[in-house]
């Protein structure tokens, strides 16, 4: 697992991904014209509140079409 630190609506926030993730996430960003940190806060904005931000993450990752 690697741990990154981001800032996601005025908040510190850590999430646990393992690296894989973080490159397809990084991609995703990328392909979209938008930093990490913008894409994670759009995916926290979306997510059910009973999901956590790193289920969210990876789901979000599964359904994009840009993987």
């Amino acid at each position: 697992m690697e741990k990154r630190s981001m800032t996601i609506a005025g908040h510190r926030t850590s999430v646990a991904l393992e690296p894989e993730y973080w490159q397809v996430l990084e991609r995703i960003a990328a392909a979209r014209g938008r930093t990490l940190a913008t894409l994670v806060a759009e995916i926290d904005g979306a997510r059910a509140p009973t999901r956590n931000l790193a289920s969210a993450i990876r789901v979000a990752i599964l359904t994009a079409p840009e993987r």
